[in-house]
């Protein structure tokens, strides 16, 4: 999904209301590429969105660089990040010609696909911009067996001025999730309203795992690590590391 301006506005306050710590979940990454790719000095941020994660991750990697579709996503991510470059692209297609020590995609934006067939696209595209023994690190979305189907949730927060409710409601649809974002935003010119729908894929930890396999990556599942931001149930990281000789786009 490519996010417009109003949520991009807004998509920082609202994951500090919630109590998402960017800090320390860079701290975390950076930990789990340490103990895989102890030299480790790159790191290309796919779906980086505004660039909080990226602005810590580059206290603890020489070189870092973004991605995102969301045009309006990277106008934030490049005022965060000066002189850090902020590719527009689509992560099942992407060629940035050079490849990293390591490639992160958090927030579950692999699972918003056309197909599984797209997200093991994605995931080959990531692993082609891997070094030999680098690292990939992926957030799932939920699994089918603990998605919380009719969840509803919602909360109010002021921020600089002005006070935004935002409620959510999750559906099952098959084998997708649909997720509706509502916000209402009052300040001092009164009220505005404007409603987002995220679709993604509801796919067994199996399919991720083949996905990486295919791409050329041994992986594990790390589980938990996402419940720093407050979501119930939070799946956890998929944590790759690309064997020295493979070529993802061949895989079969």
């Amino acid at each position: 999904m490519s996010y417009g301006a109003a949520h991009a506005e807004l998509y920082d306050p609202v994951f500090r209301s919630r109590g998402k710590d960017f800090a320390g979940e860079a701290e975390g990454l950076n930990r789990l590429v340490r103990s895989r790719f102890p030299g480790a000095r790159t790191l290309l941020d796919v779906a980086c969105g505004t660039g909080a994660h990226l602005e810590h991750l580059a206290g603890y990697f020489d070189h870092v660089e973004g991605l995102d579709h969301s045009p309006a996503m990277r106008e934030v991510a490049r005022g965060r990040l000066p002189g850090v470059a902020v590719h527009g692209g689509d992560m099942r297609d992407f060629e940035l010609h050079r490849t990293f020590d390591v490639v992160i995609c958090m927030g579950s934006g692999l699972a918003e696909a056309d197909s599984p067939g797209q997200v093991a696209d994605s995931v080959a595209r990531m692993s082609a911009h891997l070094a030999p023994g680098g690292v990939l690190i992926v957030e799932p979305w939920y699994f089918p067996d603990n998605f919380l189907d009719g969840h509803a949730a919602g909360h109010l927060f002021r921020d600089d001025g002005r006070v935004v409710s935002r409620l959510t409601h999750s559906a099952r649809h098959g084998a997708r999730s649909r997720v509706e974002i509502r916000f209402t935003v009052v300040d001092s010119s009164g009220f505005r309203e404007f409603t987002d729908v995220i679709v993604k894929y509801l796919l067994p930890r199996e399919r991720y795992e083949a996905a990486f396999e295919r791409a050329g990556c041994a992986v594990e599942f790390v589980p938990g690590f996402s419940l720093a931001d407050g979501r119930p149930n939070g799946p956890g990281l998929f944590v790759g590391v690309r064997t020295a000789g493979t070529d993802p786009d061949n895989e079969t």
